[in-house]
This record gives structure tokens, C-alpha cells and sequence, in this order.
């Protein structure tokens, strides 16, 4: 519940500072000058790319935990060791046969999205972000695509 909470507090502060980004980019137009016109642009041009980026983020945090939701309420979260390191993530010697037991059955099952997120659930635990990120994101694409 908190992290919902520090997504919304960070996505109003996000969609503030889009809107003073384009008060000042009007401003810069205004002016009149060179200099603050092609300021006006830049920031026109920023605006939009910040509320994409917020859009894509927030879509895949959602579509993320509707999909964790599912798969812990059917009891198919992956388990975790029975050590862990303080921060919750995984001890170095549980981390390569973990990864690997995980991406061997995600890559048995390439159309189950369930193996995909497990896989991604796992690389987390590992530390391994941005692999986690891409696994997510591909367990998302496969349900949408997958009755």
C-alpha cells in the first residue's frame, strides 16, 4: 500500500512539474527574444516526453501487479530460499541455480506468462534489474496476447 502511495505522490509531482514546464516555456515564447523563444521550444518539446515516460511507467507498475496479483492468488509466486540477504535479496550461491532452473522453464514454456513473470520475479530477488524489467514486461505482453 505504501509504494501505491509514493507512486501517486511522485506521478502529481511529476504531472506539477509538467505544468510549470509549459507556464515557462509560454513565458519564454513570449519574450520575444531568440534565446527564449528556442527556451520555449525545448521546453514544449520536454513536456510531453516527461508525460509519456510517467504514462509508460504507470501502465507497466499496474499491468505488473495485476499480473503478480493473479499469480500469487493461484499460488505460483516462485518460493524464496530459506536464507536471504538483509536488503531481500538472494545469497550469492543460491543466485546462478535459481536464474538458471527459472530462464530453462521460461524458455520451455515461451507462451506461458506465468513462467516469464516467475523468471522476472527471480531476477529481482537476484539483483538483476533491468533482466527483470524485460522478463516483466514480456510475462505483460504474452497474457495481453494469450487467452
Amino acid at each position: 500500500m505504501t509504494s501505491r502511495i509514493g507512486v501517486a505522490v511522485m506521478s502529481a509531482a511529476l504531472l506539477l512539474y509538467i505544468v510549470a514546464v509549459v507556464w515557462l516555456a509560454v513565458l519564454f515564447l513570449r519574450s520575444g527574444t531568440g534565446a527564449g523563444i528556442a527556451m520555449g521550444i525545448a521546453l514544449i518539446v520536454i513536456a510531453p516526453i516527461g508525460a509519456w515516460a510517467m504514462y509508460r511507467e504507470l501502465a507497466f507498475g499496474l499491468a505488473a501487479d495485476r499480473l503478480g496479483r493473479q499469480l500469487d492468488g493461484e499460488g505460483g509466486m516462485p518460493e524464496a530460499p530459506e536464507q536471504l540477504t538483509p536488503s531481500g535479496r538472494l545469497m550469492k550461491d543460491d543466485i546462478e541455480p535459481l536464474v538458471t532452473r527459472y530462464t530453462d522453464a521460461a524458455d520451455a514454456a515461451p507462451q506461458d506468462w506465468r513462467a516469464r513473470y516467475r523468471l522476472g520475479v527471480v531476477q529481482d530477488a537476484a539483483g538483476r534489474r533491468k533482466d527483470a524489467r524485460s522478463s516483466i514486461r514480456e510475462a505483460i505482453r504474452i497474457a495481453k496476447t494469450t487467452p
